[in-house]
């Protein structure tokens, strides 16, 4: 199985994003539309929730919605307000080192993944990140030195609120610190369960457990996989090995502080990585944060491709995934 990806910059929404938009739109469509036109919010209650919780990104909402047609039906979608459900897998944690680094696997669909490094100067904040929604965003890094990443929470409750990618573009546009971000995910509603880890400059870091039905419990965990406090969805937790990656992860950060890059290597290897892509929970990559420098770096077996804010270069790859196999280990 083939997986390309490309790294886009620009500063300002423009005839990339435009192109972006274009290509993907057909399947965002389809998906949006999944359960019924009539089960997605009006653009009145988008507008409303984004102007409530999300004002400061308002006008770089509209500029996108201009940019993309200015049509109800894109507008609805990109307000990411209470969009069909969607499940991950995932794994995160901060490595225990002096130097500030966040290391996550994305465990996805490959059908359903954009494979896109987006970096943009939006709003005069430059961010780098793994998009998703078309300007949300699965994982990133913005030029005040916050990183933040997501693992899906492992419950099937669905609600009020946002996706969770929309919801790191506007940490990562607005937010300069773990502590500002900690307020921002606390009280921003989201659709479905989430942990969200939060690494700034300084690290200083946090793991925010959102969930739709609950207030939001920020924590100081250095790891997340698919479950918060217990788990909840035996099925799922079974099917992606959750609690079996969280004590593997917990392992390595209890015992002694181990190089940085034997660190980052072990979510290449199972039981971290998994190649169970047929089912829809296959590493699609493995991401690596340096807040501090500004520096992303997307891994593979046998293959790397660092990414900077301040030289970041255009391109594309064909990554080779491994054959599907069991998650478990």
């Amino acid at each position: 199985m083939d997986l390309w990806w490309r790294a886009i910059n620009e500063d300002r929404p423009g005839p990339k994003w435009a192109a972006l938009f274009d290509a993907h739109w057909p399947a965002y469509r389809a998906w949006w539309l999944r359960e019924g036109e009539d089960a997605r919010p009006t653009y009145r209650e988008s507008l409303r929730a984004l102007e409530t919780h999300m004002p400061e990104i308002l006008p770089l909402y509209e500029e996108l919605c201009a940019l993309a047609g200015g049509g109800d039906l894109a507008a609805r979608f990109l307000s990411f307000y209470r969009p069909p459900p969607y499940l991950a897998g995932c794994s995160q944690a901060i490595w225990p080192g002096k130097e500030p680094v966040l290391v996550r696997n994305y465990d996805y669909d490959p059908r359903s993944f954009e494979g896109v490094v987006l970096r943009t100067g939006w709003q005069g904040r430059t961010v780098m990140g793994t998009s998703d929604g078309l300007w949300g965003l699965v994982d990133g890094v913005s030029d005040a030195g916050l990183a933040v990443s997501l693992t899906f929470g492992g419950r099937r409750v669905v609600g009020d609120g946002f996706g969770v990618p929309l919801i790191l573009r506007y940490v990562l546009q607005t937010c300069t610190t773990a502590e500002e971000a900690g307020r921002a995910l606390a009280r921003i509603p989201t659709h479905m369960s989430y942990n969200v880890t939060v690494l700034d400059r300084k690290r200083n870091f946090l793991t925010a457990l959102m969930a739709p039905d609950r207030a939001t419990l920020l924590t100081h965990a250095a790891v997340a996989t698919n479950h918060q406090e217990r788990v909840e969805w035996d099925a799922h937790a079974r099917m992606t090995a959750t609690v079996e990656r969280e004590r593997f992860l917990l392992q390595r950060l209890t015992l002694h502080v181990e190089p940085e890059d034997r660190f980052i290597g072990a979510f290449l290897r199972r039981p971290i990585y998994s190649t169970a892509f047929d089912r829809g929970f296959g590493t699609l990559y493995t991401a690596v944060y340096r807040p501090r420098l500004g520096e992303m770096e997307l891994r593979w077996p046998g293959a790397k491709w660092p990414l900077t804010l301040n030289a970041f270069a255009e391109g594309a790859r064909r990554i080779v995934m491994p054959e599907p196999q069991p998650y478990a280990s």
